[in-house]
């Protein structure tokens, strides 16, 4: 009778810590990619220990992190009421601060603490796209089609594109001395013409390379810290590029990254896919803002070794509102998107099937001890 009353009580917390152990190792592998590249040194590995700072918290490198911030568009400067003079940001974790990051963390999903909590660092720390996401902050979701319950997606102040008759021939060139030379030409050529067609596939907007560089509408570089546009680069593993809303034309990739178009051939944990890269910020040169799903094309963020490679229902929203549909689009390619996009979340969900089920084999053997 007692090992019938004992038995019970030592299965529940076998359970129990059975239970705990998973969503413990579920939290993790969540996070586990954005903590791995970040044992290597990078321009935002810095914010790593301002790691559970709150307000009232005074540690060296806020004022960094509220740079960040006004950067991004989050954090504004206070001015004095006497003058037009900026005041220097400070290394207290103060009320604004506070509002910024719950901001920041309701805006991405994440748990709203307010706090620099190991999701919000985590974050604020990937390799992300130098545009701003001021759209983003001021955004008002509007409801959509039956795919969609709201639109996600945004637009550049005054809704920007390109204003020509439809269908529309963009000319795109490399600049002929800003460039890398650890792909060849032929491999980034293809990355880019691979990017360009996804977003001509869906719109009546067709993307012809040229030689002639001063002439043409889209100019593509690669470049290093300054570079005579207002926005200079930083290093590894910051922002990696940005593009300008319509009709500017002007598209720069980082220099200093690891940019590659095949990880089976390049084993660097720091690695960037310049095709994701290129699928991204032609969206800006469309008229795209950033968007707040991550599996989109147009989320500002992209890990390591990370691939993002089919436009979503978002993206394709989007952009289709701005130019139409391409003739050749069907709905069929609208569902598959839509269907792609959660298979993310259906992979999550099998996992969790599997752990269920093993827990329920394990329960069973135990009952019949």
């Amino acid at each position: 009778m007692l090992s019938f009353l004992i038995n019970p009580i030592s299965l529940y917390l076998i359970i129990s810590l059975l239970i705990t152990h998973s969503s413990s190792t579920m939290v993790q592998s969540h996070y586990h990619d954005h903590d791995h590249h970040h044992k290597h040194p990078h321009v935002w590995h810095k914010f790593n220990k301002l790691l559970n700072s709150k307000k009232g918290s005074r540690i060296q490198g806020i004022a960094e992190l509220k740079q960040y911030f006004h950067h991004f568009g989050y954090y504004h400067h206070i001015l004095p009421n006497n003058n037009h003079t900026k005041i220097p940001f400070t290394n207290k974790f103060d009320d604004h601060l506070e509002d910024v990051v719950t901001r920041y963390q309701q805006i991405f999903g994440l748990p709203k603490t307010g706090t620099l909590d190991e999701s919000t660092i985590s974050l604020v720390m990937s390799p992300r796209c130098g545009v701003p996401d001021h759209n983003i902050i001021n955004k008002n979701p509007r409801p959509t089609s039956l795919l969609h319950g709201v639109q996600h997606y945004l637009y550049f102040p005054g809704q920007p594109r390109w204003n020509r008759e439809i269908p529309i021939n963009l000319t795109y060139a490399f600049s002929p001395q800003d460039m890398i030379n650890y792909l060849s030409m032929p491999e980034i050529r293809g990355a880019f013409a691979r990017s360009f067609s996804k977003w001509a596939s869906i719109i009546p907007v067709n993307f012809l390379e040229t030689q002639d560089y001063d002439l043409a509408d889209i100019k593509i570089g690669f470049y290093s810290g300054d570079h005579g546009d207002g926005d200079p680069f930083d290093g590894v593993l910051g922002v990696l590029a940005h593009a300008f809303s319509p009709e500017n034309g002007r598209f720069h990739l980082d220099a200093a990254e690891t940019w590659t178009v095949d990880f089976k051939s390049e084993n660097s944990k720091v690695a960037i896919d310049l095709e994701s890269v290129a699928l991204h910020e032609i969206g800006h040169l469309l008229g795209l803002a950033h968007s707040t799903i991550e599996e989109s094309v147009m989320y500002p963020s992209l890990k390591p070794r990370e691939r993002k490679l089919k436009l979503r229902v978002d993206d394709i929203a989007g952009v289709q509102n701005l130019y139409g549909s391409n003739p050749n689009f069907t709905l069929g390619a609208l569902l598959e998107a839509e269907t792609s996009s959660s298979f993310h979340c259906i992979d999550h969900l099998r996992d969790t099937f599997h752990m269920l089920a093993s827990l329920a084999a394990f329960l069973v053997i135990c009952l019949c001890l």
